[in-house]
């Protein structure tokens, strides 16, 4: 028989970069300095072969969601003649039934909206806020000295945006009425639906923590009774079914936002909390808003770049493509060493300013002109040692990736940028009575120090990490697109960016190419430094790459388990009057037109 070694160098010769083990026998074997991710792959005839599988073209409509059932039914509503938007808050009802480990009624939401009427970009910030009667001390108080909100439980629970926000997009940019948008999660979560594969998994570790959080999360039941079937997380392909959600989307689809935030869910969720002893209150659900933002936006190589402003992240992107913009990435090589080497010590820069600025500005002014203008950037350009990795000033990323991001496109030219998420482990693990659906946890991105700009106060947002994408070229829609994933969703920004503008790739190829994730940089929490920090790199990055950046100094660890961020595109081609359509193929998430 052929030996192992021999087979690796014969894999080798032929061009491939990695070793992936495999279950063929004796080749099941772990190298980390040669495996081959094409091991076992076909080769594909059109495109990358990096690529999972090609682009979706279509002329009338098209979606790309976390799910397929719920691309499924973006693009029924967009055939029924809904909007962009229509399809969009479909898909997002349907993932809150089948993907709650990273989306839900009990969350937030923000999006982008290409508006062919006005030739504008619009923003949504569907974000809750801080209960209002519970000050800074009384919540330092009752943490005990020195400690940080929680991860779970009700001290972390800030007011759910995202039905708000459904009803803010339907109200500007809706064509069908809200029952018929929200009829096929309605249904699915009665009927019933077949879980998928990635879910699944992250459906299990949601509940394995939550069991391991003990007294941190003060109720559990209603979590276990909503969520589990015979006391156990169902298992992909297993018929999953949530009549109590389908009772709470039926009051808000028949009785409008109201029925949610002054109606009968939030009376509800109101006496949980007081039973629980939560602070969150019905006053809270009463006067929360969602808020028409102006988009902030700057320039890459002809293009515009479209972000929600604070208190969300997506500043950091639009910094990091500024200094990016400096170099010619393109003739560095794609996932070269200097390519990766210039990307990473920007996004140390710019999370830099994250720490330091990105926070609530109804409470702060924040310089985003400076921090967005093109002087700046050659500043912290000027920063960058090309031969030596830079440590970051303060701050370690707290994992989260719970999120959902949607994008769909209509007949007309709209486009929708959609991203949601009960932020951290599913949520809080609080599920109000009879309601279905779990309270995120979003509050635990406050900081406590006082002089902060992120600081808790009663009625103000957290710092979010929840980030759409819109790029246009020539003042026209060029890209919707989203990259889901904590602190991962800057960097997975850039990268899908630069895929496309700088390297060329299609929208498919641009996410299946071989990603990065820095961590260890300064965090809005307060949280400190990290020295370099760590550089986690797939297996598709070549070996004499990794011990290059190695040489500068970067901490590099090759982490194939690491979730690198889950990402949906659609692209619009203006020449030919199609869409095409890409989705992560990381995870369970497809695209389709019609």
């Amino acid at each position: 028989m052929q030996s192992i070694h021999s087979r690796r160098r014969a894999l080798l010769l032929l061009g491939a970069t990695t070793f992936m083990p495999t279950i063929m026998g004796d080749l099941a074997v772990a190298a980390e300095a040669v495996s081959i991710p094409q091991a076992g792959r076909g080769d594909r005839l059109v495109g990358a072969n990096f690529a999972g599988r090609s682009e979706v073209i279509a002329r009338n409509g098209a979606a790309a969601t976390s799910q397929p059932l719920a691309t499924q039914v973006a693009i029924a509503i967009l055939m029924q003649g809904g909007s962009a938007v229509d399809a969009a808050i479909a898909a997002n009802a349907t993932l809150g039934l089948m993907e709650p480990t990273g989306s839900g009624m009990g969350g937030d939401l923000f999006a982008l909206v290409w508006d062919p009427k006005t030739n504008k970009v619009h923003g949504l910030n569907a974000s809750g806020r801080a209960p209002k009667g519970q000050s800074l001390e009384a919540l330092t108080q009752r943490l005990g000295p020195g400690k940080p909100i929680p991860s779970h439980g009700s001290l972390s629970v800030t007011v759910p945006g995202a039905v708000d926000g459904w009803f803010e997009l339907h109200g500007k940019f809706g064509k069908l009425s809200m029952e018929q948008v929200l009829a096929p999660a309605i249904n699915y979560a009665r009927d019933g639906f077949p879980l998928s594969p990635f879910i699944a998994k992250g459906w299990a570790g949601n509940f394995r923590r939550f069991d391991q959080l003990g007294s941190v999360i003060e109720e559990l039941e209603n979590a276990k009774k909503t969520y589990l079937i015979n006391g156990k997380p169902p298992v992909a392909g297993q018929i999953f079914r949530n009549p109590d959600l389908a009772n709470s989307l039926s009051l808000v689809a028949k009785g409008g936002r109201d029925a949610y935030y002054k109606g009968t869910i939030a009376r509800t969720i109101d006496a949980y909390m007081k039973r629980i002893g939560g602070p969150l209150r019905y006053e809270d659900f009463a006067a929360h808003h969602s808020d028409w933002v102006q988009p902030i936006t700057t320039s890459y190589r002809g293009h515009d770049l479209w972000q929600i402003p604070p208190n969300g992240q997506g500043l950091a992107t639009l910094q990091m493509m500024n200094i990016l913009e400096g170099y010619d990435l393109k003739a560095m090589g794609h996932n070269s060493a200097d390519f990766i080497h210039v990307s990473v010590e920007a996004k140390k820069l710019a999370f830099a300013d994250r720490s330091r600025w990105y926070a609530d500005q109804d409470f702060v002014k924040l310089p985003i002109e400076k921090l967005i203008s093109k002087e700046y950037a050659a500043q912290r350009r000027g920063l960058i040692d090309r031969t030596k990795a830079g440590a970051p000033e303060t701050g370690i990323m707290p994992e989260s990736h719970d999120t959902i991001f949607l994008t769909t496109a209509d007949k007309d030219g709209m486009m929708v940028a959609l991203i949601q998420s009960n932020y951290r482990g599913m949520g809080s693990g609080l599920v109000p009575d009879g309601l279905g659906f779990m309270l995120q946890d979003r509050g635990e991105q406050f900081a406590l120090d006082p002089k902060h700009p992120n600081v808790y106060a009663p009625g103000k947002r957290p710092f979010h990490t929840i980030i759409p994408g819109m790029v246009t070229k020539d003042g026209k829609a060029f890209l919707s697109y989203g990259v889901m994933g904590g602190a991962m969703q800057p960097q997975g920004h850039v990268q899908v960016l630069v895929n496309i503008i700088d390297f060329g790739m299609n929208v498919q190829e641009a996410g299946d190419a071989a990603r990065w994730q820095h961590e260890g940089s300064p965090e809005p929490t307060g949280e400190k430094g990290d020295g370099v920090g760590t550089l986690y790199l797939e297996q598709g990055i070549a070996p004499d790459v990794v011990e290059a950046l190695r040489t500068r100094g970067h901490k590099v660890e090759i982490k194939p388990g690491l979730h690198y961020g889950s990402y949906e595109a659609i692209l619009r081609d203006h020449a030919n009057g199609v869409y095409h359509a890409g989705t992560e193929m990381r995870v369970d998430g497809n695209a389709a037109g019609y």
